[in-house]
């Protein structure tokens, strides 16, 4: 007996929710969650932030000039990549946004030893954009409001495109720094 494709049993009509899409979910919801924590405490001064102007006094003392420009599009790309992530709306679209904003937290992480204390400045940003990257690639399933759109199931062009914007945007942001 021929099995049907992950497609195929999809489209064929009403399916349960399975164990992939409430794992899916519990990954959306913790990375894009955490995005959109940090990016309300850059921006709004939420949960304990330092909002907007403090913030970009930071960006400003790491060489990230004007620095309430820099603290902004930082604050906007996680808050509203990480909300898209977590509720599965756009999703290629947040994971690009979210890739984007951790690869530039990457690119400034004082030390790149992985097994250093110091190590987290890189290793928490790394972590976030694979997370975001997994979601584009698996797709945000059924528990999402991207549930009836083409790149519900993820692939390799949904993903693609969340890691190439992700990518350049980032290197755009570090070229104009």
């Amino acid at each position: 007996m021929k099995l049907p494709t992950e497609r195929a049993r999809h489209s064929a009509g009403p399916v349960a929710v399975g164990a992939a899409d409430a794992g899916v979910l519990l990954l959306r919801l913790a990375v894009g969650l955490i995005l959109a924590g940090h990016g309300a405490q850059k921006l709004f001064g939420w949960f304990g932030g330092p909002g907007l102007e403090t913030t970009g006094k930071g960006f400003s003392q790491l060489g990230w000039d004007p620095g309430v420009f820099y603290a902004g599009l930082a604050g906007v790309s996680e808050f509203l990549g990480g909300l898209g992530l977590a509720i599965g709306m756009l999703t290629p679209l947040a994971a690009a946004a979210c890739i984007g904003v951790m690869v530039d937290a990457m690119a400034i992480a004082p030390e790149i030893d992985l097994w250093s204390a110091a190590g987290t400045a890189f290793v928490y940003p790394m972590l976030l954009a694979v997370g975001a990257l997994a979601v584009a690639a698996v797709g945000p399933l059924r528990l999402s409001l991207d549930a009836r759109l083409p790149w519900r199931d993820g692939g390799w062009l949904p993903a693609g495109f969340a890691l190439v914007l992700g990518v350049v945007g980032a290197f755009i942001i570090l070229a104009l720094k």
